[in-house]
C-alpha cells in the first residue's frame, strides 16, 4: 500500500519500525523501488527535500546540515533504519550520521557503481554521470582511485540534470538536449555508464537515445542486499508475511508534488 506523509496520524513515534529512506528529492524513490524488491514485508517512509534540491550544487556543510536533520527526524519518528538513498548525502554526511545512530540502529548509504562496471567491464572505458559535490569528495576519489587497474574511469559532473528530474515531463525534448550536451561527445568511446546520482535511473531511455545501447549501472540494488544483510545483523528483519507500507512524503508536499513521487513510484523503464 502506498501512502502520504500527510496521511498518517501526527503522534510521536509514527513511524515506528519503518524504514526511513531519504534523499535530496525524487531520486531516491529509484533506491526505494529496490529496495520494496528486495523486502516486501516492510514498511517504508521516504522522504524527498525537494525544497531544497539539488544536493549536488550545495556546499558539502549545506549537504550535511541537511542530510542531519532528516535523520535526526527519521530517528525521533521512530525509524528502526536509515537509508541515505543520495549519493552526494551519502559522500558528505554518512560519517556523521553514523557516528550518532550506527549503534541503534543500521545506516545504509549509497555510492556510484564502480565497483560492478568495472568487474563487468573490466579494462575498459567507464563514464561515471554525477553531481559535482560527488565528483569532489573524498569518498568518490577513494573509490576510483581503488579501482584504478581495474578500468578506466571519465568523470562527468552534470550540474542541474538532477534539478531537471525534479521538474518531471522527462520526455520533453530540452532532457535529450541537456544530454546530448553533457555526454554526447563520448558516443561509441566507452563501453559503460554509472549512474551515480539516484535521480539518473530515471533517464535510462533518454541517455540510452543519446549513447546507445551501451550497459548503464546503478547502486540501488547493491544498497537493498546492504540493508537486507544490516537488518538480519541487527536482529529487527520484518517477520510479517503481509506485505509492508510505503509511505511517500516530501518538503514540498502540493498535490502536484506527490502525483510525480507516486508516478516515479510507479515508474515502468
Amino acid at each position: 500500500m502506498v501512502g502520504t506523509g500527510r496521511d498518517m496520524n501526527m503522534e510521536e513515534k509514527k513511524y515506528s519500525g519503518y524504514i526511513g529512506v531519504f534523499d535530496s528529492g525524487v531520486g531516491g524513490i529509484s533506491v526505494l523501488r529496490a529496495l520494496v524488491r528486495e523486502l516486501p514485508d516492510e514498511n517504508f517512509y521516504f522522504f524527498g527535500d525537494s525544497a531544497h534540491a539539488p544536493y549536488g550544487d550545495k556546499t558539502v556543510s549545506q549537504v550535511q546540515e541537511l542530510s542531519m536533520a532528516i535523520a535526526d527526524r527519521m530517528a525521533e519518528q521512530g525509524c528502526k533504519a536509515i537509508v541515505i538513498a543520495c549519493n552526494t548525502a551519502t559522500s558528505a554526511a554518512v560519517k556523521l550520521i553514523r557516528q550518532k545512530y550506527s549503534e541503534g540502529m543500521p545506516i545504509i548509504g549509497i555510492e556510484p557503481a564502480l565497483k560492478p562496471a568495472a568487474t563487468q567491464e573490466h579494462h575498459g572505458r567507464i563514464l561515471v554521470m554525477a553531481t559535482p559535490v560527488t565528483l569532489k569528495l573524498e569518498k568518490y576519489h577513494e573509490l576510483s582511485g581503488r579501482l584504478a587497474g581495474e578500468a578506466e574511469f571519465i568523470p562527468v559532473s552534470c550540474s542541474g540534470l538532477a534539478d531537471r528530474v525534479e521538474q518531471g515531463n522527462l520526455d520533453a525534448p530540452d532532457v535529450t538536449d541537456m544530454l546530448e550536451q553533457m555526454i554526447g561527445a563520448y558516443r561509441g568511446r566507452v563501453d559503460g555508464i554509472v549512474l551515480g546520482c539516484t535521480h539518473y535511473p530515471f533517464l535510462k531511455k533518454q541517455i540510452r537515445k543519446v549513447m546507445g545501447d551501451v550497459p548503464l549501472y546503478d547502486g540501488s540494488e547493491g544498497t537493498a542486499r546492504e540493508l537486507h544483510r544490516q537488518l538480519v545483523r541487527y536482529g529487527i528483519l520484518s517477520q510479517s508475511d503481509k506485505p509492508g507500507k510505503v509511505v511517500l512524503d516530501s518538503s514540498i508536499h502540493t498535490e502536484q508534488e506527490m502525483r510525480l513521487y507516486e508516478q516515479l513510484f510507479h515508474f515502468h523503464a
